[in-house]
C-alpha cells in the first residue's frame, strides 16, 4: 500500500486518537462487567473488553510501521479525555444504561464511522490484510449491536428513557464532534473532509438522540396539550 511519505505522520496520529479510544472501550466493557449481574451479558463485556484491546494493539502496530516516534502514549485529547471522565463517573454511580449510551452506542459509532472510511481508502489501494481489517470493523458492529438492543430492552422494562439520558447524551456527542475538530488538520493532511467523517457519526446514533427528533417530540406534546386544553 503506497502511502504519501508527507501523510505518514498525520495517519499516524489518527491512528495514534483510535487507539486511545480502543483503550477507553476496553476499560470501559471491563468495567461495566462488573456491574453487570447476567453472566451471559458479563461475558460479552468481557470479549469485547479483550477485542478493543486487540484493536489497540493493531493500531499501534500500524503506527510503529508508519511513525515510530509516535509510539508514546503521550496526553489524551482534551474532549476524549474528558469523555473518559464522564464515562468513569457514570460506572462510579453504577449507572450501566448511560455508560451504554456513551461507550457502546456514540463512541463505537464514531469508531465504526472512522474505519469504515479508512476501509473504503485502503480498499482502493488493494492494502493487505483484508480479512483482518474486516474482522475488525465486525466486531465493532456487534459492540454497537449490543449497546443498541439492551438499551431499547432497558427503555422497554422501564429501567430508564430516552429522556432520562438525552441531555448528557447531547454532552458526549458533543465532545466526539469537538474531537473530529480538534484533528482537523490531520484529515486535510490526508486529503479527507473532517466535516464528512463528523457527519457519519450520526448514522450511528439512534432517533431519540437527535436533537430534530427531540424537538418534533417537543412539539408533538404542545400540540397535544393545546389540543386537550381546547377541548
Amino acid at each position: 500500500m503506497f502511502i504519501h511519505p508527507d501523510q505518514k505522520a498525520p495517519t499516524a496520529r489518527l491512528l495514534q486518537f483510535l487507539r486511545d479510544g480502543e483503550y477507553l472501550a476496553s476499560d470501559c466493557a471491563k468495567a461495566q462487567a462488573k456491574l453487570m449481574p447476567d453472566p451471559g451479558m458479563r461475558r460479552f463485556l468481557l470479549n469485547q473488553s479483550r477485542q478493543e484491546a486487540y484493536h489497540a494493539f493493531v493500531f499501534q502496530g500500524a503506527i510503529a510501521w508508519l511513525a515510530p516516534r509516535h509510539l508514546g502514549t503521550g496526553p489524551l485529547l482534551p474532549p476524549m479525555e474528558r469523555y473518559r471522565t464522564l464515562i468513569e463517573e457514570a460506572i462510579g454511580r453504577g449507572d450501566f444504561a448511560e455508560t451504554l449510551m456513551a461507550e457502546q452506542i456514540i463512541l463505537e459509532g464514531l469508531g465504526q464511522a472512522i474505519l469504515e472510511r479508512i476501509e473504503e481508502g485502503l480498499a482502493k489501494r488493494n492494502a493487505p490484510f483484508e480479512r483482518m481489517r474486516r474482522m475488525l470493523l465486525q466486531q465493532e458492529e456487534a459492540h454497537h449491536g449490543f449497546g443498541c438492543r439492551t438499551l431499547e430492552r432497558m427503555f422497554a422494562a422501564g429501567v430508564t428513557s430516552p429522556e432520562a439520558l438525552r441531555d448528557r447524551g447531547q454532552e458526549y456527542l458533543t465532545l466526539t464532534h469537538e474531537m473530529v475538530a480538534t484533528l482537523g488538520d490531520l484529515f486535510t493532511s490526508i486529503e479527507e473532509d473532517a466535516t464528512a467523517w463528523a457527519s457519519d457519526v450520526g448514522r450511528y446514533v439512534p432517533g431519540w438522540l437527535h436533537p430534530a427528533v427531540q424537538r418534533k417530540e417537543g412539539a408533538l406534546q404542545t400540540e397535544a396539550s393545546s389540543s386537550v386544553a381546547a377541548g
